[in-house]
């Protein structure tokens, strides 16, 4: 049997907070959180965090299109980030948190540039959208720690969502 899952990637700054608007969603099979666009094989936490290795932290999802279909991705992907910021995301600085649609397939490309037209012409900004779209890289998950982080850390989750201004911003301008 042909497996009918595909694989979408995208980096939204802090990985942490990517993870759980995603997970368990109908069609949703894995979310996991790693590393992707650099140079070094095999990264470790502590390597990305100090912004030397040329990967964002992102997120890289398994579902099935039949029930959740890539634009339903790309329209609960914009929600969670600040496409105009081009030097990290909230508080978390540096290129490891930059945001970015990393495609799979040509249809994948086409349905994140034609996304990225729509939030640019009818979206809540002023300031130019920079979310890049780019070919998708190897990826390499993060340390097991690092996985479902919002589920064996709560309370740091949470703090560190507030903390951070991301829901200040998407309550802001998102909802």
């Amino acid at each position: 049997m042909t497996s009918r899952y595909e694989t979408a990637t995208f980096a939204g700054g802090c990985f942490w907070c990517m993870v759980k608007p995603f997970d368990e969603l109908p069609g949703i099979i894995d979310v996991q959180s790693g590393y992707t666009g650099g140079h070094v094989e095999n990264p470790s936490y502590t390597q990305v965090k100090e912004g030397e290795t040329g990967h964002y932290e992102a997120i890289q999802i398994t579902y099935d299109p039949e029930v959740f279909s890539y634009d339903c991705l790309l329209n609960l992907y914009w929600p969670q980030i600040d496409p105009t910021d081009s030097d990290g995301q909230f508080i978390d600085r540096g290129p490891q948190y930059r945001t970015a649609i990393f495609y799979h397939s040509s249809k994948q490309k086409r349905a994140a540039e034609k996304s990225k037209r729509v939030l640019e012409e009818k979206g809540p900004f002023k300031e130019p959208i920079v979310t890049k779209i780019l070919p998708a890289y190897d990826f390499y998950p993060a340390e097991e720690e690092h996985q479902k982080f919002y589920k064996k850390n709560p309370a740091k989750y949470k703090l560190e969502r507030v903390s951070s201004g991301r829901d200040a911003f998407i309550d802001k301008h998102w909802k």
